[in-house]
């Protein structure tokens, strides 16, 4: 067992570097693990961060000087950042609050329907079921209801720790952009000065989270403000909180969409019931996530997120479980991250033993 150990230690972990970088990926993971709470607002900041620093570039690039670009690119999103604050989320809440209100209704609706099914389909539903099935979602709903009243009085403190967040956020996003390559001097000063697997990575890394980053969060604004103007169009209530989900829902591929479909079919059942404004509004729906997985997903990523349908599942079930949302929303950068350390990690070929069957033909 100890020379399987020494082999593998002498293949992988010969160079100094190696070390080192597996040292990096570890604490990083504890940090996570442990205190990555606390660290949101930062992590939140470094997304915010890339978005700015590419308007920047675009804007240096048009022929704008960096000091100006970096004020034009800053007042934009101090802009989007309180229309955001001011504007969408005041109006997400106030529809929110009315849904929970005529929830009581929505469940009176559906039970009118499920009453109906013994009688339409006997050989499949049965009143005794019927009647097992409302008992138990009527106490999944009262039970429902008093978790959200315990967590709102249990939330107080956190409702006060994302007001300091909402207040902190811009101000490390500016001393992020403003002091950039102070920053990044600071940290490659704990590292040693010749290390081309971290550089490498780092390049790699760097190109791939950007674009990963401005991508996704043009992505949630496309889907979700085609969402509200469709659904809006339609005449659906409660079209900004749905737009909001739908936009959200490209955090997490493949499940998200699926997940939300939820919502937005049960509000347009209880609001028309099965009319053809229900169909509209799922055709509509169906629409928009077909064309941004063919359409729009290829056009603003391309190759930049080269990985398999199966590994993105498996990153986001894992992180997500580790880390809640943001483990959710970085699993796709993490795993690119995962997939470039193996890329480049070195490897010292094994030595050739000699071949007996080669020996035998001889």
């Amino acid at each position: 067992m100890l020379e399987i150990f020494n082999k593998w230690y002498e293949r992988y972990l010969f160079e100094e570097e190696s070390v080192l970088l597996l040292v990096l990926i570890f604490l990083s993971l504890v940090l996570l693990a442990t205190i990555g709470d606390i660290l949101a607002p930062l992590l939140a900041s470094i997304v915010l961060a890339y978005l700015v620093q590419g308007v920047v570039n675009l804007l240096c690039r048009l022929g704008l000087p960096p000091w100006l670009g970096f004020f034009l690119a800053f007042t934009v999103f101090m802009g989007a950042f309180f229309a955001v604050l001011l504007g969408l989320l005041p109006l997400v809440w106030r529809q929110s609050v009315g849904l929970i209100t005529e929830i009581p209704r929505m469940i009176d609706q559906g039970r009118d329907l499920l009453e109906v099914l013994p009688g339409r389909y006997p050989e499949v539903f049965s009143q005794t079921q019927i009647d097992q099935l409302l008992a138990g979602v009527q106490g999944e709903i009262a039970g429902l209801g008093q978790k959200v009243v315990t967590m709102t009085l249990a939330r107080i403190p956190g409702f006060m720790t994302i007001a300091v967040y909402i207040v902190l956020v811009p101000i490390i996003v500016f001393f992020l952009l403003k002091d950039r390559n102070q920053i990044t001097r600071w940290v490659a000063a704990f590292l040693p000065e010749k290390r081309p697997l971290l550089d490498r990575i780092w390049a790699e890394m760097n190109v791939q989270f950007s674009n990963y980053a401005r991508g996704k969060m043009v992505e949630i604004i496309i889907v979700g403000a085609a969402s509200y103007v469709s659904f809006t169009g339609l005449g659906l209530r409660y079209a900004a909180l749905l737009g909001l989900l739908v936009g959200l829902s490209v955090i997490i591929p493949y499940i998200g969409a699926f997940i939300v479909t939820v919502p937005v079919a049960a509000v347009a059942l209880f609001q028309w019931g099965v009319a053809p404004e229900f169909y509209w509004v799922l055709a509509v729906y169906l629409v928009i996530q077909i064309l941004d997985g063919n359409v729009l997903v290829p056009l603003l990523f391309s190759e930049a997120v080269n990985l398999h349908p199966v590994a993105i599942i498996v990153a986001v079930l894992f992180f997500g479980g580790i880390w809640g949302l943001w483990g959710v929303f970085f699993a796709i950068p993490l795993a690119t991250l995962i997939k470039a350390v193996i890329n480049a990690w070195p490897k010292r070929e094994a030595v050739a033993g000699p071949n007996p069957l080669a020996d035998s033909a001889e």
